[in-house]
């Protein structure tokens, strides 16, 4: 399970540093490898092998006539690469990918549950302070 968040920068080659205590987590589970796509909310989506497998099975359910259904399949999965970490601990962002979440430099890698979100800075501050505003109203809706 991931969680935290944690503030890191892309170098010239487009590679990010996975944290550390997430380097932990995934010795932890035995996750070697990711599946990074597009997110929703312009941010990506770090899936381990497992759980990308779980949501392939869950779109694959989906109905071929419904447009919504393809729309959003042709986008989650046209996305998507394969990464796993080098010997520093560092990924590969496609440039398309790094396009779709307008990262340059500046990232925020949140843990949600089973997958890794990855944001850039400007965006996570703005959607975090937006999201602060209404965070008790939402939990009462959810809880």
């Amino acid at each position: 399970m991931f969680y935290g968040e944690y503030e890191h920068s892309l170098d010239e080659k487009g590679r990010l540093i996975i944290p550390s205590r997430i380097r932990d987590v995934m010795k932890q589970e035995g996750i070697t490898s990711f599946i990074i796509t597009r997110g929703l909310d312009e941010c990506l989506f770090l899936f381990s092998t497992q759980q990308w497998r779980a949501h392939e099975e869950r779109l694959a359910s989906q109905p071929l006539e419904k447009s919504n259904a393809r729309r959003f399949t042709r986008m989650f999965f046209s996305g998507a690469a394969e990464c796993s970490p080098d010997r520093q601990g560092r990924i590969f962002i496609p440039s398309n990918l790094r396009e779709h979440a307008h990262i340059e430099k500046d990232v925020v890698i949140i843990g949600v549950q089973s997958r890794l979100e990855i944001w850039d800075k400007a965006s996570w501050e703005k959607f975090s302070k937006e999201s602060k505003e209404s965070y008790e109203q939402i939990a009462e809706e959810l809880w």
